[in-house]
């Protein structure tokens, strides 16, 4: 459903020193760099995949959803997104998917989100009993009842988002790109839009593409995730491999029912935190059975929970270790 092969997407940018007098100078002869976003960047998703698309800050994550959305042109290699080009902007392509950006909204401020999903109806040139099927089942699911009589001014974040999904999703698209989508949203109203992402990518099989700065939204959503950085693609595959690549060590969380001397719990594995009532221990993958075991025969055990490592670690190391290399490279080049 989606095809990358290849994608570089560089930009021209001007760069001057701050004041006025190069303000002035720049009128006449202007500095430019060029800022690679995106560099030779390849991966394929297929219809009903959802996919975590992570990366830092500037990773090229909203570079490369602009480009599979058709609103800027690659610098060079090929997407398709179905059977289209994307930049072309066939109407059947823009049929096709929609482009959720957590920051950003189409509902029209002073009038209610009714009054959009009409707009949209007549944009996309849905039949009417079509288009009030379709939102009578998102708004059903989405659980806004009246609120999209409402005008938008006096909707919640959260509401906004929800009546936001309904007019991205009312032409019933096939992929979906959601960038960010439950930025700002509490914890609540974020379970609640996993939720309803993940219900309608099985009942219509659609691609879904995630960027969320969120590891909840990632974990709850994509079984495989795309990881980038500074353009370039670093990992594509299952998540919890990369999990346990990055950060081999299982995560033991145990309840206990009095204090436990330190030492004696860092006798088991690398004490993560602890207090009088649970301690969190990093224990090896191959000495997982064997610390189980001591530890209950040895420690007053009320409950006890084997994870892998949290998400938001294992990306910050990652990228740490990313950084670093790079500043080594650097300092031998130099």
């Amino acid at each position: 459903m989606i095809d990358v092969r290849n994608l570089s997407k560089s930009y021209r940018v001007h760069k001057r020193a701050p004041g006025l007098g190069a303000a002035l100078r720049s009128v006449l002869r202007r500095k430019y760099e060029v800022v690679q976003a995106v560099e030779d960047l390849s991966f394929q998703i297929a219809e009903g995949e959802r996919v975590g698309f992570l990366g830092p800050n500037g990773a090229g994550k909203t570079t490369t959803l602009k480009v599979l959305a058709g609103l800027l042109h690659p610098t060079s290699g090929s997407v398709r997104v179905g059977s289209y080009v994307p930049h072309e902007r066939d109407p059947r392509f823009l049929q096709l998917i929609t482009l959720v950006m957590g920051q950003k909204q189409q509902l029209l401020w002073d009038l209610p989100p009714s009054e959009t999903y009409a707009m949209n109806r007549a944009i996309y040139d849905i039949p009417r009993a079509q288009a009030d099927e379709t939102v009578r089942k998102l708004v059903e699911l989405l659980e806004i009842g009246d609120l999209v009589d409402k005008p938008t001014r006096q909707l919640s974040l959260g509401e906004r988002m929800k009546c936001e999904l309904v007019a991205a999703l009312l032409h019933r698209p096939r992929v979906l790109f959601l960038d960010e989508p439950t930025i700002g949203l509490d914890v609540s109203m974020q379970a609640k839009m996993r939720d309803f992402i993940r219900d309608y990518n099985e009942r219509f099989g659609a691609a879904v593409l995630l960027t969320s700065h969120y590891m909840d939204d990632v974990v709850a959503l994509c079984p495989r995730v795309v990881v980038i950085d500074h353009g370039h693609l670093i990992y594509d595959g299952n998540l919890q491999e990369l999990a346990r690549r990055v950060r081999p060590d299982k995560r033991m969380t145990l309840r206990l029912s009095r204090l436990v001397d330190r030492a004696d719990l860092e006798k088991l594995g690398t004490v993560v935190s602890a207090d009088a009532a649970q301690v969190v221990l990093s224990v090896p993958h191959a000495r997982l059975s064997a610390v189980v075991q001591s530890a209950l025969s040895a420690l007053p055990i009320v409950d006890l929970t084997i994870e892998e490592a949290p998400l938001e670690e294992v990306m910050r190391e990652l990228f740490g270790a990313r950084e670093k290399e790079a500043r080594e490279a650097s300092r031998a080049h130099g």
